[in-house]
Protein backbone atom coordinates (compact mmCIF):
# COMPACT_ATOMS: atom_id res chain seq x y z
CA UNK A 1 0.00 0.00 0.00
CA UNK A 2 0.97 3.47 -0.34
CA UNK A 3 1.35 4.33 3.26
CA UNK A 4 0.55 6.95 5.20
CA UNK A 5 3.58 6.65 7.18
CA UNK A 6 5.87 6.92 4.04
CA UNK A 7 5.01 10.55 3.02
CA UNK A 8 4.57 11.06 -0.45
CA UNK A 9 8.15 13.03 -0.93
CA UNK A 10 9.93 10.94 2.10
CA UNK A 11 9.56 7.63 -0.47
CA UNK A 12 10.00 9.19 -3.71
CA UNK A 13 12.89 9.40 -5.59
CA UNK A 14 13.98 12.84 -6.19
CA UNK A 15 16.14 13.82 -9.15
CA UNK A 16 15.83 17.22 -8.13
CA UNK A 17 18.06 17.11 -4.56
CA UNK A 18 21.90 17.83 -4.21
CA UNK A 19 22.16 14.77 -1.36
CA UNK A 20 22.73 10.80 -2.33
CA UNK A 21 19.35 9.67 0.80
CA UNK A 22 22.02 6.34 1.55
CA UNK A 23 19.43 5.12 4.16
CA UNK A 24 16.97 4.69 0.84
CA UNK A 25 18.91 1.27 0.22
CA UNK A 26 20.92 0.78 3.83
CA UNK A 27 18.66 1.17 6.88
CA UNK A 28 21.74 0.09 8.96
CA UNK A 29 23.49 2.48 8.30
CA UNK A 30 25.05 4.33 11.60
CA UNK A 31 27.59 6.68 10.82
CA UNK A 32 28.50 7.93 7.24
CA UNK A 33 31.33 10.49 5.73
CA UNK A 34 30.28 13.48 3.77
CA UNK A 35 30.72 16.84 1.99
CA UNK A 36 29.07 19.86 3.14
CA UNK A 37 27.54 21.77 -0.24
CA UNK A 38 25.24 24.44 0.93
CA UNK A 39 25.41 26.63 4.50
CA UNK A 40 22.16 27.44 5.02
CA UNK A 41 22.73 30.74 7.48
CA UNK A 42 18.85 31.14 8.05
CA UNK A 43 17.69 27.46 8.55
CA UNK A 44 20.65 27.18 11.08
CA UNK A 45 22.14 24.68 8.74
CA UNK A 46 23.90 22.60 6.26
CA UNK A 47 23.16 20.63 2.93
CA UNK A 48 25.10 17.47 2.26
CA UNK A 49 26.09 15.36 -1.00
CA UNK A 50 24.84 12.24 1.15
CA UNK A 51 23.45 11.19 4.01
CA UNK A 52 21.91 8.64 6.20
CA UNK A 53 19.87 11.17 8.39
CA UNK A 54 15.92 10.05 7.56
CA UNK A 55 14.41 13.86 7.20
CA UNK A 56 11.51 12.65 8.50
CA UNK A 57 7.72 12.41 7.01
CA UNK A 58 4.58 11.00 6.40
CA UNK A 59 4.28 9.94 10.02
CA UNK A 60 7.98 8.88 10.87
CA UNK A 61 10.08 11.45 13.14
CA UNK A 62 13.04 12.70 11.62
CA UNK A 63 16.33 11.33 12.89
CA UNK A 64 19.23 13.42 14.97
CA UNK A 65 22.72 12.91 15.69
CA UNK A 66 25.96 14.70 15.18
CA UNK A 67 28.09 16.07 12.73
CA UNK A 68 31.86 16.31 13.31
CA UNK A 69 34.01 18.70 11.23
CA UNK A 70 37.61 18.59 12.00
CA UNK A 71 37.25 16.69 15.47
CA UNK A 72 34.36 19.40 16.53
CA UNK A 73 30.78 17.82 16.54
CA UNK A 74 27.94 19.86 16.17
CA UNK A 75 24.74 18.18 17.04
CA UNK A 76 21.94 17.54 14.71
CA UNK A 77 18.78 18.86 16.25
CA UNK A 78 16.61 18.22 13.47
CA UNK A 79 16.37 18.03 9.19
CA UNK A 80 14.00 19.93 7.61
CA UNK A 81 13.45 19.97 3.43
CA UNK A 82 14.18 23.70 2.64
CA UNK A 83 13.48 24.33 -1.34
CA UNK A 84 13.52 20.84 -2.41
CA UNK A 85 16.41 20.58 -0.08
CA UNK A 86 17.28 18.35 3.05
CA UNK A 87 18.93 20.63 5.67
CA UNK A 88 20.47 19.61 8.68
CA UNK A 89 20.10 22.03 11.44
CA UNK A 90 22.25 22.24 14.10
CA UNK A 91 22.76 23.20 17.66
CA UNK A 92 23.99 26.39 18.17
CA UNK A 93 25.57 29.62 16.31
CA UNK A 94 28.71 28.37 14.52
CA UNK A 95 28.31 26.66 11.08
CA UNK A 96 31.06 25.09 9.37
CA UNK A 97 31.80 25.93 5.68
CA UNK A 98 31.00 25.04 2.54
CA UNK A 99 33.28 22.20 1.08
CA UNK A 100 34.46 21.26 4.72
CA UNK A 101 34.69 17.07 4.84
CA UNK A 102 31.93 15.79 7.64
CA UNK A 103 31.63 12.17 9.80
CA UNK A 104 27.90 11.80 10.35
CA UNK A 105 26.66 9.27 13.07
CA UNK A 106 23.09 9.01 13.23
CA UNK A 107 21.45 8.64 17.29
CA UNK A 108 21.10 5.22 16.91
CA UNK A 109 19.16 4.25 19.92
CA UNK A 110 17.03 6.17 18.71
CA UNK A 111 16.75 5.59 14.66
CA UNK A 112 16.56 1.77 15.65
CA UNK A 113 13.50 2.03 17.60
CA UNK A 114 11.84 4.38 14.93
CA UNK A 115 12.77 1.03 12.71
CA UNK A 116 11.34 -1.51 14.56
CA UNK A 117 7.99 0.86 15.33
CA UNK A 118 7.77 1.47 11.32
CA UNK A 119 8.06 -2.25 10.53
CA UNK A 120 5.50 -2.66 13.20
CA UNK A 121 3.19 -0.64 11.70
CA UNK A 122 3.46 -1.97 8.49
CA UNK A 123 2.63 -5.69 9.72
CA UNK A 124 -0.52 -4.05 11.47
CA UNK A 125 -1.60 -2.56 8.02
CA UNK A 126 -0.63 -5.98 6.14
CA UNK A 127 -2.48 -8.11 8.97
CA UNK A 128 -5.69 -5.96 8.38
CA UNK A 129 -5.81 -5.86 5.17
CA UNK A 130 -5.24 -9.55 4.65
CA UNK A 131 -7.45 -10.61 6.68
CA UNK A 132 -10.34 -7.67 6.74
CA UNK A 133 -9.87 -5.63 3.64
CA UNK A 134 -9.34 -2.31 5.54
CA UNK A 135 -7.99 0.74 3.76
CA UNK A 136 -5.39 2.97 5.84
CA UNK A 137 -6.40 6.31 6.41
CA UNK A 138 -3.65 7.86 8.33
CA UNK A 139 -1.00 6.98 10.94
CA UNK A 140 1.83 8.53 13.25
CA UNK A 141 4.52 7.08 15.28
CA UNK A 142 7.30 8.13 17.95
CA UNK A 143 9.41 5.92 19.14
CA UNK A 144 8.28 1.86 20.54
CA UNK A 145 4.59 3.65 20.04
CA UNK A 146 2.57 4.78 17.32
CA UNK A 147 -0.73 4.82 15.73
CA UNK A 148 -3.11 4.13 12.51
CA UNK A 149 -6.23 4.59 11.24
CA UNK A 150 -8.08 2.09 9.01
CA UNK A 151 -11.95 1.77 7.20
CA UNK A 152 -13.65 -0.26 9.96
CA UNK A 153 -17.25 0.79 10.80
CA UNK A 154 -17.33 -1.09 13.99
CA UNK A 155 -13.96 -1.97 16.53
CA UNK A 156 -14.39 -3.71 19.89
CA UNK A 157 -12.14 -5.91 22.27
CA UNK A 158 -12.59 -8.96 20.51
CA UNK A 159 -11.63 -7.67 17.33
CA UNK A 160 -8.45 -5.89 18.81
CA UNK A 161 -7.24 -8.87 21.03
CA UNK A 162 -7.72 -10.62 17.43
CA UNK A 163 -5.39 -8.44 15.72
CA UNK A 164 -3.15 -8.63 18.23
CA UNK A 165 -3.01 -12.23 18.49
CA UNK A 166 -2.20 -11.97 14.31
CA UNK A 167 0.12 -9.25 14.41
CA UNK A 168 2.54 -10.66 17.16
CA UNK A 169 2.18 -14.36 15.02
CA UNK A 170 3.70 -12.31 12.21
CA UNK A 171 6.76 -11.22 14.28
CA UNK A 172 6.95 -15.24 15.06
CA UNK A 173 7.40 -15.98 11.63
CA UNK A 174 10.51 -14.25 11.22
CA UNK A 175 9.44 -12.93 8.16
CA UNK A 176 11.97 -11.14 5.96
CA UNK A 177 11.70 -7.44 5.04
CA UNK A 178 13.01 -6.34 1.47
CA UNK A 179 13.50 -2.90 0.38
CA UNK A 180 13.30 -2.06 -3.49
CA UNK A 181 13.82 0.63 -6.11
CA UNK A 182 11.21 0.09 -9.23
CA UNK A 183 9.79 1.75 -12.04
CA UNK A 184 7.01 3.83 -12.07
CA UNK A 185 5.35 1.40 -14.50
CA UNK A 186 6.71 -1.92 -12.65
CA UNK A 187 5.47 -0.59 -9.51
CA UNK A 188 1.90 0.21 -10.78
CA UNK A 189 1.40 -3.05 -11.61
CA UNK A 190 1.90 -4.92 -8.43
CA UNK A 191 -1.50 -5.55 -7.08
CA UNK A 192 -2.77 -3.39 -3.98
CA UNK A 193 0.10 -1.50 -4.01
CA UNK A 194 -1.59 1.49 -3.84
CA UNK A 195 -4.65 0.55 -0.89
CA UNK A 196 -5.51 4.44 0.47
CA UNK A 197 -8.28 6.26 0.07
CA UNK A 198 -6.01 8.73 -2.21
CA UNK A 199 -3.77 7.84 -4.93
CA UNK A 200 -1.00 11.10 -3.60
CA UNK A 201 2.06 9.86 -6.55
CA UNK A 202 1.91 12.50 -8.96
CA UNK A 203 2.70 11.73 -12.47
CA UNK A 204 6.32 12.95 -12.54
CA UNK A 205 7.49 10.17 -10.93
CA UNK A 206 9.72 7.98 -12.38
CA UNK A 207 10.62 6.21 -9.56
CA UNK A 208 8.68 4.53 -6.59
CA UNK A 209 10.84 2.94 -3.11
CA UNK A 210 8.88 -0.58 -2.09
CA UNK A 211 9.40 -2.08 1.00
CA UNK A 212 8.38 -5.77 1.33
CA UNK A 213 7.39 -8.29 3.87
CA UNK A 214 7.64 -11.12 2.21
CA UNK A 215 4.45 -13.18 2.48
CA UNK A 216 2.57 -10.22 4.23
CA UNK A 217 2.89 -7.15 3.51
CA UNK A 218 4.32 -4.78 0.20
CA UNK A 219 3.78 -0.90 0.22
CA UNK A 220 5.59 1.75 -1.57
CA UNK A 221 7.14 3.85 1.09
CA UNK A 222 10.31 5.40 2.33
CA UNK A 223 11.11 5.40 5.96
CA UNK A 224 13.82 3.48 7.41
CA UNK A 225 12.70 -0.87 8.94
CA UNK A 226 14.51 -3.85 10.19
CA UNK A 227 15.45 -6.42 8.37
CA UNK A 228 13.15 -9.39 9.43
CA UNK A 229 9.75 -8.92 11.77
CA UNK A 230 11.12 -10.91 14.83
CA UNK A 231 13.32 -7.80 15.19
CA UNK A 232 10.38 -5.59 16.01
CA UNK A 233 9.87 -7.87 19.07
CA UNK A 234 6.18 -8.50 20.70
CA UNK A 235 3.19 -5.96 19.84
CA UNK A 236 0.20 -4.97 21.85
CA UNK A 237 -2.95 -2.95 21.20
CA UNK A 238 -2.69 -0.27 23.89
CA UNK A 239 -6.28 0.99 23.06
CA UNK A 240 -8.80 2.07 20.38
CA UNK A 241 -11.19 4.51 19.70
CA UNK A 242 -13.49 5.82 16.38
CA UNK A 243 -12.48 9.03 14.73
CA UNK A 244 -15.17 8.86 12.44
CA UNK A 245 -18.98 6.64 11.34
CA UNK A 246 -16.16 4.46 9.32
CA UNK A 247 -12.99 5.58 10.56
CA UNK A 248 -11.58 3.43 13.28
CA UNK A 249 -7.76 4.42 15.13
CA UNK A 250 -5.69 1.61 16.66
CA UNK A 251 -2.73 2.19 19.23
CA UNK A 252 0.29 0.12 19.24
CA UNK A 253 3.36 0.04 21.30
CA UNK A 254 6.73 -2.09 20.79
CA UNK A 255 8.28 -3.85 23.80
CA UNK A 256 11.34 -1.93 25.12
Amino acid sequence: MLSPLGGVRAFLLEGELMTDLLYMTDSMLKTFSAQITVVDEAAGGVVLDRTAFYPGGGGQPYDMGTLTVDGTPFSVERIKRINGQIVHVLAGDQLPSVGAPVEGTVDWDRRYKLMRTHTALHILCGVVWRDYGAQVTGGNMEPLSGRMDFEFETMHADLVAEIEAHINAEVEADRDVRVAILPREEAFQIPDLIRTKINLLPEHITEVRTVEIVGLDLQADGGTHVSSTAEVGQLRVADYKSKGKINKRIYLEVEP
